[in-house]
């Protein structure tokens, strides 16, 4: 290396011209050692010796032979070279990076920075702007490099007049390497110098004077001169540290002669005016230059050997790039320490509950929540790494699960309840109310994840779904419509599809093999070439051609034409509203459509497949080619049509691209919930996200609850978490929490029916203990089949006012005797998180102990026999009876190569069987299977049972008629 230096050197001398900003192409990379490599550090301080004898330096009496110096640099480096290594060690792919803005001319600053930065082992990259920038544009590339994770240091090297406060405290403090912000300079001045970054430039003075002077600082009198701001105040921090007597000057002081004549070391904080002769300074004085003109490699130092000054001042360049690559190291150490699991440092909101409970939407309202940012932070997520959209929801980038991944997850906890009464139970609710418990009140890292609700329920039947009373996300209204509109997404990508598959038939009918070959290839300014997803459809077919006009007519016509049997389509329109008038519908009766009209339907929006393949996708790519593989119809030898074949995968994963990433909201108090996909928990698997659940176990880390919950009862919702969305995920449940109340089982007991809007009968708001034992047959039956997986049950009895003590308590014991974990009663409605302490105990302690989960059936099993290991061994049925049509089904999957997929029973959830009044544990049934559907993109067969609706109805009294908006306040009134 020291061959080229002075090459080197006349390179960077030269001016560059000024332009846009620009990023040097590649960072160093670290030197293995030895070879052409800089690891053993001679390249460096050979070049450091070529710069002296340019400068023309020579020794003076008494002072230190090079080497000695040299020595101080190689130790400096070799320990950030260790230190490193070290750090490696436990996370190999690490590498620190420092980014320097420059503004101005290429010197020999970038080399030494480089230089250092290869034997050191960590990477570097220049920001090179014009001299002439401006502030703003100085600012501009700051805050760019403030929010890259990939950058843990940043220094400025750019002109002393530019270093207004406005630019340096644009620095984050944790990535001031040079030590210039307030922060890092008042935790300095306050004496907490292992919190903050430190000068180089003040520390390598100091350094110099002890190590290679070999200088006693105590009581030595020293001066600073034309020095200003974060440097002046730090050399004369440092210097009051070893007990020096610290003077500070400016160059036109009057009284600047005998300050230099009085000192025993004089530091030159910028450059000397010519009229101050070198005379004024006592012979034997120790100078040290620490311009930024000198450091940069654009002025000499003052002469050394005049009037007998010790020449060290050229040693301060270095030592202080040096040290900047030890503040680099530390850096890179604190950020990594930050990534690691940690319990949060969460701010929690205050509740004041009132008595008599408020509406839903009161409460919400009472509470002013954090600043999502804030929020985000709190729990770890960096920056870049999250989408805010309003005050109080953020989307959470995929990029984290990168970052994350050599993180152990916390605890895995499912919330399912007995079977579904129109009372309701409160999973939501009990949901929340746990995990504002386990963070609010213990101190345990937890996150909620839920699903999020549909716009059809919100204005039709149920209300609102945020949860309810003091234990809901906030705002509540934002989680009930909206929210960043993932369902939105959804639906333009599932109805995007529909209008593919019926366009495709129109022109396949309407047009000959070669007219429709030349329009889905044809010719652009003269070049005609095929698609990326045409080339793998013809792959599939087994044609190895990328020319299109190299296929023969019968490759044309097989590649053209997909044929479909309009009889076979699966796919339907959807709409995130009730509309009953939807169910049924013709479509294609206009002329335009030249006969190709067909019956359909729509179907609510959650029901899309496309909600499914959201809720079970791992990442962008596996979403992709999820959405791609999704069977919309057969052909007519009786082949599968997919996405793929319609050529539209790239543009639903357009659509798709956002609403992939997790929602980030809050509870009541404070705590984090993630809010992500909602598919319909009949014909779908009822859960939320996959993505969801496998950030939040990361964020929580070892220790810490991830609190997920399942749609409808246990025997639906928990079974197909398990068999479906843990096959998918590969994670492993700890614990499942079964939600039950007192009146709930008193209706399974036997108890009258239940209408909306009709005032309870005495049977539920007065003591009944025999109704509620002989309800709890359901509570039991439903603790038997999580016991199928293996899992531990915590059995949450959700207290209501009228529920008495004795009635509680004999929950309780049953639920003990039928083979709970235990069981807690909760009052988080009422009270917030205080209310489920308890619960929270109970859920730590069966999450301690060892999981033995495993699934109920073997997916290689056929398909009917998968259908009747659930009937049987879930819901108690004898027996399984198949329609011709369903049987038929089950033949075309197996035969189409998908029969060795999960199953998804859509049926009823207000019965463990297929008739919704019967309640308790019904016993002896056959239960009817009357159709068969697959969802390949989603990954599973759902049988249906019996009569099921993918599109709900509006009763005669909606939702809507009590919501509305308060024009003056624009707040939301009657959601729940």
């Amino acid at each position: 290396m020291s061959a080229r230096l002075p090459l080197v050197l006349r390179r960077l001398a030269r001016p560059q011209p000024p332009g846009p900003p620009r990023r040097l192409p590649a960072l160093c990379r670290a030197s293995s050692g030895g070879g052409s490599g800089c690891g053993g550090g001679e390249g460096l301080l050979g070049q450091q010796r070529l710069r002296d004898t340019q400068a023309g330096s020579s020794q003076g009496p008494g002072s230190p032979a090079p080497p000695a110096r040299d020595s101080i640099v190689r130790e400096v480096i070799q320990n950030s070279k260790e230190v490193l290594s070290l750090l490696q060690e436990k996370t190999p792919t690490f590498k620190p990076v420092l980014a320097i803005i420059q503004a101005g001319d290429d010197n020999l600053m970038q080399e030494v920075n480089q230089n250092l930065a290869e034997e050191a082992g960590l990477n570097i990259t220049h920001v090179c702007l014009p001299a002439e920038s401006g502030e703003d544009e100085i600012i501009d590339e700051i805050l760019k490099i403030n929010e890259d994770s990939r950058v843990h240091g940043l220094a400025l090297q750019i002109a002393e007049t530019s270093f207004s406060n406005k630019i340096l405290n644009a620095l984050k403090p944790e990535k001031d390497v040079d030590g210039l912000t307030d922060v890092n300079l008042g935790k300095l001045v306050r004496g907490d110098a292992h919190e903050c970054f430190i000068s180089p430039v003040a520390r390598a003075v100091i350094e110099l004077l002890e190590k290679s002077v070999g200088v006693n600082l105590d009581g030595k009198k020293i001066l600073v001169i034309g020095a200003h701001g974060s440097l002046e105040a730090t050399l004369q921090c440092l210097f009051q540290r070893k007990g020096s007597m610290t003077m500070s000057s400016q160059w036109k002081t009057p009284q600047l002669q005998g300050k230099l004549q009085d000192a025993d070391i004089v530091v030159l904080g910028s450059p000397k005016p010519e009229e101050i002769p070198l005379s004024w300074i006592q012979p034997g004085t120790t100078v040290f230059n620490c311009s930024r003109d000198f450091l940069s490699g654009r002025a000499a130092c003052v002469s050394p050997g005049v009037h007998g000054i010790s020449p060290i001042a050229e040693d301060v360049s270095l030592l202080a790039a040096a040290l900047r690559i030890q503040n680099m190291v530390s850096s890179g150490r604190r950020w990594l320490r930050e990534q690691q699991h940690r319990r949060w440092r969460l701010h929690c909101l205050k509740l004041q509950p009132l008595s008599p409970v408020p509406s839903d939407i009161e409460i919400s309202r009472a509470q002013t929540p954090k600043a999502v940012e804030i929020l985000a932070k709190e729990i770890g997520l960096l920056a870049d790494e999250i989408e805010i959209y309003g005050k109080s929801k953020a989307k959470v980038r995929l990029s984290l699960l990168e970052r994350l991944k050599d993180q152990a997850d916390g605890k895995y906890v499912l919330v399912a309840g007995i079977t579904p009464t129109p009372l309701g139970e409160g999973k939501s609710t009990v949901t929340i109310g746990l995990v504002q418990a386990l963070t609010a009140h213990l101190n345990v890292n937890s996150f909620a994840c839920l699903r999020q609700p549909s716009q059809g329920p919100t204005f039709g039947v149920k209300g609102g779904a945020a949860g309810g009373g003091y234990a809901q996300v906030i705002p509540m209204e934002e989680f009930n419509l909206h929210l960043t509109g993932d369902i939105h997404a959804i639906t333009a990508a599932n109805n995007l599809l529909a209008a593919a598959i019926d366009a495709r038939i129109l022109h396949e009918n309407t047009q000959t093999d070669k007219a429709l070959y030349n329009r889905l290839v044809p010719s652009v300014n003269g070049v005609r070439e095929f698609s990326k997803i045409q080339l793998a459809r013809l792959k599939r077919l087994g044609i190895n051609k990328t020319d299109p006009s190299a296929l023969t007519e019968e490759e044309m016509r097989k590649f053209a034409r997909l044929d479909i049997d309009p009889s076979t389509i699966t796919w339907q329109r959807v709409v995130d509203t009730n509309d009953r008038f939807l169910r049924k519908i013709t479509v294609g009766q206009a002329n335009t459509e030249k006969g190709c009209s067909r019956q359909a339907q729509f179907d609510i929006a959650v029901a899309s497949e496309i909600m499914a393949v959201l809720a079970l996708t791992d990442s962008l790519s596996d979403m992709k080619e999820r959405l791609g593989r999704m069977v919309v119809a057969s052909d007519k030898n009786g082949q599968p049509v997919t996405a793929d074949d319609l050529g539209v995968t790239g543009a639903l994963t357009v659509l798709m691209k956002d609403a992939i990433k997790p929602n980030l909201m809050q509870t009541l108090e404070g705590t984090p919930v993630f809010v992500h996909a909602g598919p319909f928990a009949n014909i779908a698997h009822g859960n939320s996200s996959v993505l969801a659940d496998k950030i939040a176990l990361k964020l929580v880390g070892e220790g810490g609850f991830v609190v997920t919950e399942a749609g409808f009862g246990a025997d639906i919702g928990m079974e197909k978490f398990f068999n479906i969305k843990c096959r998918a995920s590969g994670l492993v449940p700890s614990v499942v929490v079964l939600v039950a109340t007192v009146r709930a089982l008193k209706m399974h007991g036997g108890g009258p029916s239940v209408t909306a809007g009709v005032p309870l009968k005495k049977e539920y708001t007065e003591e009944n203990l025999q109704l509620v034992a002989d309800g709890c047959c359901n509570l039991e039956k439903q603790i038997q089949i999580a016991q199928l997986f293996g899992v531990p049950v915590v059995v949450a009895l959700n207290v209501f006012k009228t529920d008495t003590r004795a009635e509680i308590d004999l929950v309780c014991e049953l639920a003990k005797r039928a083979g709970a974990f235990n069981a807690v009663p909760c009052y988080h409605w009422s009270i917030g998180g205080k209310g489920s302490v308890d619960l929270a105990w109970a859920v730590r302690e069966a999450a301690s102990k060892e999981s033995r989960f495993q699934f109920l059936y073997d997916v290689q099993l056929p398909i009917v026999e998968k259908i009747r290991t659930i009937a049987q061994s879930v819901y108690g049925a004898k027996d399984i009876e198949l329609s011709p049509e369903a049987q038929s089904k089950i033949d075309r999957y197996t035969e189409q190569g998908f029969g060795n997929l999960p199953i998804c029973m859509a049926k009823t959830h207000l019965s463990l069987s297929h008739q919704p009044d019967k309640k308790g544990v019904p016993k002896g049934f056959i239960l009817p299977i009357s159709d068969v559907r697959a969802s390949i993109g989603a990954g599973f067969i759902y049988p249906l049972v019996g009569t099921m609706s993918t599109m709900p109805g509006l009763p005669t009294r909606p939702c809507f008629y009590d919501i509305d908006l308060d024009t003056e306040t624009e707040q939301v009134k009657g959601l729940f």
